[in-house]
Formats: structure tokens, sequence, C-alpha cells
């Protein structure tokens, strides 16, 4: 696996590829990688003929109290795994390479980025969809995969692929879960054993939610209980909502195969976010 940290040699590695009618798909992350990561890598394996992983911790994204500082590096690991993984090249470029001196470009998608996330983290999706857009136009791959955990990301970065008319398929696979059903994280790291063991509180009023709202249940009552279950195993509720699947917008009544269950919520000082789809 090459290790590619200047975007001239990465322009140079890809452009071979392309020159040789490889296909190439892009694993977009921030690194401190894990199981959930890793079924990206084999998705996109499947998908195209070279894989590219990224990790860049992307400042942009993060606001004035949230733990870019602490947010877990290992870079050592990471390359490990990758390697063992079968992946072509880690594009893990220093900050001054993605925002040089004088940056001052900002994409902003209106609209499905303002609810939810967009409303508890001011200017995060901004973040993301620029981080996103730098990192496709520097490495111009054929695909680009992302996890659906972060379920509001993914419809940020489909709104702007095709507002922008970029021409990269985007492929989202499952989120990735833990035995007891905890969506794999990087940020699972920061729990307490005694949190860790409360974690799965998620999970589990989400899925109830979703049974109930399935089976006609009345939405605002199935989300009360869910905000019940969770508030009783200690979380601190940011959101808990029903939203159209692509939009976000809120959704007030079952509709089959349209709708989202999507939470965020505090355990000590760890944030966590989840969602499921209504069957």
């Amino acid at each position: 696996m090459q290790t590619v940290r200047q975007l001239e040699d990465l322009r140079e590695a890809t452009a071979a590829w392309r020159q040789a009618g490889e296909r190439i798909a892009l694993v977009p992350t921030m690194g401190a990688l894990h199981d959930g990561h890793m079924a990206l890598v084999e998705a996109a394996k499947r998908a195209a003929n070279r894989v590219i992983v990224s990790i860049f911790v992307n400042p942009k994204q993060f606001g004035a109290n949230e733990d870019l500082a602490k947010y877990p590096r290992k870079e050592a690991a990471d390359s490990r795994m990758l390697t063992g993984a079968g992946v072509d090249l880690l594009w893990m470029p220093p900050v001054e390479v993605v925002y040089p001196d004088g940056f001052a470009t900002n994409i902003s998608v209106s609209g499905v980025s303002e609810l939810l996330e967009g409303a508890h983290r001011p200017g995060h999706f901004d973040g993301v969809a620029t981080v996103v857009a730098k990192l496709f136009n520097q490495v111009q791959p054929d695909i680009a995969l992302f996890g659906e955990k972060d379920w509001q990301q993914l419809a940020v970065i489909r709104r702007m692929t095709t507002d922008l008319n970029l021409p990269i398929e985007i492929q989202s696979v499952l989120t990735q879960r833990e035995d007891d059903g905890l969506a794999l994280s990087s940020r699972n790291a920061y729990l307490m054993p005694e949190e860790r063991a409360k974690a799965v509180a998620l999970p589990r009023a989400l899925g109830a939610a979703a049974k109930a709202i399935a089976e006609g249940g009345d939405v605002e009552a199935a989300l009360a209980q869910a905000r019940e279950a969770l508030a009783a195993a200690g979380f601190e509720i940011d959101y808990v909502a029903l939203a159209d699947a692509e939009t976000l917008q809120p959704a007030t009544a079952y509709e089959a195969g349209k709708l989202r269950l999507l939470a965020a919520a505090k355990l000590g000082a760890t944030r966590l976010i989840d969602n499921i789809a209504v069957p």
C-alpha cells in the first residue's frame, strides 16, 4: 500500500490507473478505523479495481466546543489495518494541503443539512460538504462509499453530488453493529464501561419505535416512548425524530419504505448518533 501526503503524488498514482482503464473507489474517513470502516473497504474492493482510503481529521466540521483536539488518531494502527485489507493507496494529506493559506471557499447544502444534526451543530455540514468536495476533486474517484450510520451526512453528500453534477457514484453501506446492536463508531472508545453497558438503549429505543410506527402506532407516542427509554438509561437527548429518508424533513405519518428514525444523545461526555429505517 502506498501512503501519500502530497497532491502531486496522488495525481501521479491515479493517472497511471486511469490510463490502464481501472475503476477507482474512494472511502473517506477521519481515521481511528474499526470494522465499520473495513466494511466500506470490502464494498469498495467489490466495486472497483483500485481502492483509495483517505484519513483526514477535518477541522472545519468541528464546532468551538467539540472534540477536535482529542479526536482519536491512530495512524500506525490504521495503516496496518488498511494494508491487511488490500487497500491500494492511503491518502493522508496534512491540513495545509487541504486548506492552504488563503483558503476562502465554503460549500453549503441547504435544506437537507439544516435540521437535526445541522440544528445542533451549526456549520458542521458546511465543513463536511467542503472537505468531501475537496476529496472528490483531489482523488476524482468513479465511486465513493459512505456508511449509513451518518445518515444525514450521506443525504447531504448525495444532494451535493447531484447538484454539482459530479460524475461520481455514491454507494451507501449498511451500519455495522456490535453483537448487542450498538452502532460501531470511533467515539465508542470514549465510553466508560458502565456507559457502554447503557449505550445499547439507543438502538433498542429506535427499534421499538420503528416497530410501533410500522404497525400503525401513533408517531408522537412512539417517539415519546423512545425518549423516555433513553432518559431512563441516563442519556441527555438532543433529538429523536421521524423524517423523510431523502429530504430529512419531519414526518408525522407512516409511509412504507420512505422513512428514517434518527437520534442523537449524550451519555456522560460522549455524544452518540444512530438511525434505522422504518420497515
